[in-house]
């Protein structure tokens, strides 16, 4: 059964199958990205038990609202570990909601965590799948600031440990392109376009936004109503995001993420049509939070059947080496991360087009 089912069925209800919580927001700030999320990680638990589950049983997903405040989650969490409901942990969601399930699990269950990080983290069992600041933005903040000439930035985002550590690397890689930062705010949920103004004052030429969900789309929608030209660099912002954003026709908005559903690569193009397969033509965008899901299901499954086990020792033991394929190709599993070229997306009606790759 690759379907999810709830926290409180789940204790109910005995089951053969292996359970694994995934964490992923379905209401709060990003709770845009949960119906994708939920598909994609549905459809790596059913391909992995089309080719015999992990360690000869069944995945059964275990849904935990990943939008809740983080110590609600992170208890949610440890009651199901607690108690042997969940075998293991996976997702997508904010790096607050991380730090406070990784403290509460304590290395008693493996966790693959999905989106780009602010780095370090490391602990037990805890395997990273996304992109570190200097892999992500490094990349568009080089082009921004050559090629497209913008010296002076603003630092933008929301009030958590994400994007406090996003700016003080971008800080340094500002430095050293020549530019200057002349201006910084965090902002609580909600509170985003209210910064407008006073940031429309300093004249930034550019705009590194490490905000995230509806506050990004709430944000960039009040900058168009605006009429400001800076460009703006979004280290979250995917097809949901921009099409509740309308679109943008300006070319001066920019996304650094390491999947877009744009993709035409070979890995792309076969994983969007898998999708569109089981969910339909008109299910939830692809999109770089949800396809994250998939890689999470899919990793936590090569460690299994690599490990030959689901403890955290032996799991540490043989995760360098690790290897899946996803709509990004091969990922490898080094130092408990994965390390993949990024791509800078801008936005271009509803799509993204795609720049380049970066290493």
């Amino acid at each position: 059964m690759a379907a999810t089912v709830d926290p409180l069925e789940a204790r109910l209800l005995p089951s053969d199958s292996i359970r694994v919580g995934l964490i992923v927001p379905v209401s709060g700030v990003l709770g845009l990205v949960g119906p994708c999320a939920i598909n994609c990680a549905v459809l790596a638990a059913e391909e992995v038990n089309a080719g015999g589950g992990v360690l000869g049983r069944p995945v059964e997903l275990v849904l935990i609202d990943g939008g809740q405040p983080a110590r609600q989650v992170a208890a949610e969490v440890s009651g199901l570990v607690r108690s042997g409901t969940v075998a293991a942990v996976a997702g997508t969601h904010a790096s607050d909601v991380r730090v406070a399930v990784v403290a509460a699990i304590a290395g008693r269950v493996p966790f693959v965590y999905a989106p780009p990080y602010e780095g370090g983290g490391r602990a037990p069992g805890v395997y990273f799948l996304g992109e570190t600041p200097d892999r992500q933005l490094a990349p568009g903040i080089e082009w921004l600031a050559g090629p497209r000439r913008a010296r002076r930035w603003y630092l933008l985002g929301n009030d958590y440990i994400w994007p406090r550590l996003v700016h003080a690397g971008a800080r340094r890689r500002l430095r050293a392109a020549g530019a200057e930062v002349i201006g910084e705010k965090f902002v609580r949920y909600g509170e985003a376009t209210g910064w407008l103004d006073r940031l429309a004052e300093t004249r930034p030429d550019a705009i590194l936004l490490t905000l995230i969900g509806s506050d990004l789309v709430a944000f960039n929608r009040a900058y168009a109503a605006a009429g400001l030209g800076a460009a703006r660099l979004c280290g979250a912002l995917e097809e949901h995001g921009l099409l509740g954003i309308g679109g943008d026709a300006t070319g001066g908005l920019f996304s650094s993420m390491g999947y877009f559903r744009d993709l035409t690569t070979t890995a792309g193009l076969d994983f969007a049509e898998r999708y569109a397969a089981r969910f339909g033509r008109d299910a939830p965008m692809l999109n770089a939070h949800g396809h994250g899901c998939y890689e999470a299901v899919a990793m936590l499954a090569a460690l299994c059947a690599r490990a030959g086990s689901l403890a955290v020792p032996e799991l540490d033991a043989v995760a360098d080496g690790t290897t899946i394929t996803s709509a990004r190709g091969r990922l490898t599993l080094l130092d408990r991360q994965v390390r993949r070229p990024v791509h800078l997306g801008r936005a271009d009606g509803l799509d993204f087009f795609l720049e380049k790759p970066f290493q």
